[in-house]
């Protein structure tokens, strides 16, 4: 769900995940499609994880379960890979690691959950995705870097724009539940960004990077869950949505997205990746409609447009000046 300038936000050693992944590549496909192959089941993995935040609701699972789901199945299926990485894991600064672990951990999960439970799909795919280059910008400038220029800040501006529209109607009729939805999706947002610079400052690939963020925050998940702090419900559990969360949030979010994801950006490069990759606010909107029986308002089908153009100008890199523009 990464929609910030992939170039930053991708670990260091994602190169090596792509060679691993570049099988995929072999069999005849060129490395543009292969890398639009990769793009566009990332896209339908972070729409999986908007409908599943929203969808729990109305399961038999609880947020807690679905967190043990979250961060338990790709440690189990990355276990030899992750001891095999142990003392780079044990190295990572606790300042950065801090940023990972907070950024997209249990506070993460729950406040998606949760916001999520109060609001709709359409919240989620376009307000958590879309304000994550917001939330960057902020932490960039706050720590003395350069400020926004041109169509980046044309972009912060657009979804701005495009989350007030979201909530505007919610707002006048003074609906409690959606906007405080919104505001834990908000604070969701600015965790990932959180996150995302946290994914800069550590020297892991992005199997180290997924082994970083679930070890913790399986452990903490379970010592909640075994101390009463967080309800659970699993033993209990309908199957199907077990199974359901299973896939879509412990293979898909958990594992494959992040893997998928560092396959594409080198193969399209990252603008192009960012671009496609802002798709998912509307891929989320879309099945929507089938899969939850949710009907776009006109504020959602004038807020996710705007988030989804805002968030493709503000991953765009300003041009270099010229001879010309001196």
């Amino acid at each position: 769900m990464v929609t910030t300038n992939t170039a930053e936000a991708a670990p260091p050693g994602a190169r090596g995940a792509s060679r691993a992944l570049g099988a995929a590549g072999r069999g005849g496909l060129s490395p543009r499609t292969a890398g639009l192959l990769a793009l566009g089941f990332t896209v339908i993995i972070w729409a999986g994880f908007a409908l599943s935040a929203r969808a729990l609701g109305s399961s038999t699972l609880l947020p807690a379960d679905a967190a043990l789901l979250r961060f338990g199945v790709p440690l189990v299926v990355l276990a030899p890979a992750l001891w095999r990485r142990r003392h780079l894991l044990r190295a990572v600064r606790p300042g950065p690691a801090a940023k990972i672990v907070c950024g997209a951990g249990v506070p993460f999960f729950l406040m998606v959950m949760y916001g999520g439970s109060l609001t709709s799909a359409a919240f989620v795919g376009a307000i958590v995705p879309g304000m994550v280059p917001l939330f960057v910008s902020a932490l960039v400038v706050a720590s003395g870097r350069s400020l926004p220029r041109g169509t980046q800040t044309a972009g912060l501006v657009l979804i701005v724009t495009g989350v007030v529209a979201l909530v505007w109607r919610h707002t006048t009729a003074l609906d409690q539940d959606v906007l405080l939805g919104s505001g834990a999706l908000l604070v969701a947002s600015g965790l990932w960004a959180l996150y995302t610079v946290g994914l800069r400052e550590v020297e892991l690939d992005p199997v180290g990077s997924i082994g970083l963020l679930c070890l913790p925050s399986f452990a903490v998940v379970a010592l909640l869950v075994l101390t009463g702090v967080l309800p659970t419900g699993i033993a209990h559990a309908a199957g199907g949505d077990v199974l359901l969360f299973l896939v879509v949030q412990g293979l898909g979010v958990g594992l494959c997205a992040g893997l998928l994801y560092a396959f594409a950006i080198r193969r399209l490069g990252p603008e192009r990746s960012a671009v496609v990759g802002s798709l998912s606010p509307v891929v989320v909107v879309l099945l929507a409609v089938p899969l939850l029986n949710e009907s776009p308002t006109l504020s959602v089908l004038v807020g996710v447009p705007l988030i989804t153009s805002g968030v493709v100008l503000a991953n765009r890199r300003p041009r270099p000046k010229g001879p010309a523009d001196a």
